[in-house]
């Protein structure tokens, strides 16, 4: 327990950086839908994402800029493609964040995605993502 509550307070100690690295992804994944790469966006979306900060600003920041990708994605067949499982998880956190906003395009984006996650990763990516309450999104 003192370990997960140090881990959150190293994280939130270096807010400006973690705001300043979303940034520079924000800038990165725009560059890769000017080049129809939605796939690498999402990709570069989901990496390095500050899953350990309770700071909302970061969350948020974060959300903005995996939800611009995510709503890029027109073949989703596609994705799972060229998407590596480690980033099953993550996307399935991000899912169900986008769920939650009740915008009818990004639910019906999520959905989709959802869908086509759930078959690819099974059952224990949705298990995993909600028992998950360490990091969040």
């Amino acid at each position: 327990m003192a370990s997960s509550a140090a881990a959150y307070l190293d994280a939130d100690e270096n807010l400006e950086a973690i705001i300043s690295r979303i940034e520079q992804k924000s800038r990165k994944i725009e560059t890769l839908l000017k080049q129809s790469k939605p796939v690498e966006a999402l990709k570069t979306a989901l990496e390095g994402t500050p899953l350990k900060t309770r700071d909302e600003r970061c969350k948020s920041a974060n959300w903005i800029v995996v939800h611009r990708a995510m709503m890029a994605i027109r073949d989703v067949d596609g994705m799972f493609n060229s998407l590596d499982p480690e980033y099953y998880d993550i996307l399935m956190k991000y899912l169900y964040r986008g769920l939650s906003t009740g915008d009818r395009p990004t639910c019906d984006q999520c959905l989709k995605i959802h869908e086509k996650l759930t078959e690819k990763a099974g059952l224990g990516c949705i298990l995993r993502s909600l028992a998950d309450t360490i990091n969040t999104v």
